[in-house]
This record gives C-alpha cells, structure tokens and sequence, in this order.
C-alpha cells in the first residue's frame, strides 16, 4: 500500500504542476514553466529506467524525486552501510545478511510483535530506531519490508497478519523519519518458509519480517 501511495503522490505532483488556472476564464491551462519541471523530473526519471535492473519503475519514480547512486559508488556505499547496520544491530537478535548489493535484516517475531498480534512490541522500539538511524544516513536506497508467518492457521488469517506486521515496521520506521517514498510493504503469508513448519523451531524462524534494502541506481 505505501508503493502504491508513493506512486500515486508523485504522480499527482507531475500532474498538478503542470496546470495553472486563468484568473480571467477560470480555464485550465498548462503551464509553460511549471510543465517545463514537470518535464524535466519526467525526463530525470527515464533516465533512472535504463539503469534500474529488475527496479525499473520504482528506481525512475524514486530517483526522480531522491536522487540515485552511479555504478562505481553502489558497492562502497552499501558496504557502509552495511558495517553500520552490524555494528548498531549487534546483540539484538536481528541478523544482517549480504546479498550482491542487497542488505537482508531477518526480524523474528518473538522479539518483534506478540503472538498473533500486529503492533511491534516497546523492548523493539530501541532495535528500530538503530535501524532508522541508518537509513536515514543512507538515503539513496530503497526499503523493502517483507512480512511471513508459519502455516499454523487459516491462510487467510496468516496473510493478512504478515500485511499488517509489514506493515507497522513501516510505519514505526516513517515515524523516524525515512521518507515513506522510500518504503515498500508486502506480507507473503506462509508462502517463503526459510525452514520447516513441522517443527516448533522450524515455525519460529518462519514467523519473521525482513527488511530488504537495496542501492537506488541511476547514470
């Protein structure tokens, strides 16, 4: 819900700042300079297209109004990033994980929400504002935040629980101040389980939000 809100924002500002209204027909009508940026922040955003690998859309849309990394700068500054993702997580039980240019933060349930609840429980509120730290430092990178749960119930009832917890990880981390444009949310239900769900163990480790951050590219 917040990528379709943060496309649809961006959206509305292209479109209203192309308009103007005659003050003596009370006609709308385009405006040359307002256009003319409009244009400009369309034309920034084609240019986050050629680049954006299997991100095209949404490196456009957010480069447009962010800012992206070139080629050569990725690796170092994910790199950083990363260190001070280790070195602020340390001890909190949530692990950080390498992927390419790709950082991975596993966030297990049990330190995150209460059985079969949704809203992220006060001792995680420290461990978040670690987080939010960092990406507030690292601005030019996306945020994906994936929610799971074991097969233990309804599907139904374990989808719509993983949107939710999704979904206030986001929100807590946008009250720190990330720029929700930033944010994705998606809840995947039981469906990506990382270990068994016949066993109490196995079920746990699936019961997790993760967070998936990744370099916003442009030329």
């Amino acid at each position: 819900m917040l990528k379709k809100f943060a496309i649809a924002a961006l959206a509305a500002t292209f479109l209203s700042a192309c308009t103007t209204t005659d003050p003596y027909t009370g006609e709308q009508k385009t405006s040359n300079m307002a256009g003319g940026a409009a244009i400009g922040a369309g034309l920034g955003a084609l240019g986050g297209l050629v680049v954006g690998g299997g991100n095209k859309g949404r490196n456009a849309l957010i480069g447009a109004a962010i800012g992206g990394l070139a080629g050569g700068a990725i690796g170092n500054y994910m790199d950083n990033q990363e260190a001070e993702l280790r070195r602020e997580l340390q001890g909190t039980g949530v692990s950080v994980t390498r992927q390419g240019d790709r950082i991975i933060l596993n966030m297990p349930s049990n330190i995150t929400f209460a059985t079969d609840q949704d809203q992220v429980i006060p001792p995680f509120y420290r461990t978040l504002d670690s987080v939010a730290i960092v990406l507030n430092k690292f601005g030019k990178t996306y945020i994906d935040i994936n929610g799971h749960t074991d097969s233990t119930g309804s599907l139904q009832h374990n989808q719509g629980l993983s949107e939710r917890r999704a979904a206030s990880v986001a929100n807590y981390l946008g009250g720190r101040g990330i720029d929700q444009r930033r944010i994705s949310t998606m809840g995947f239900g039981p469906s990506q389980p990382i270990a068994t769900n016949a066993t109490p163990d196995g079920r746990a480790q699936n019961r997790r939000v993760e967070v998936a951050i990744a370099p916003i590219e442009q030329n």
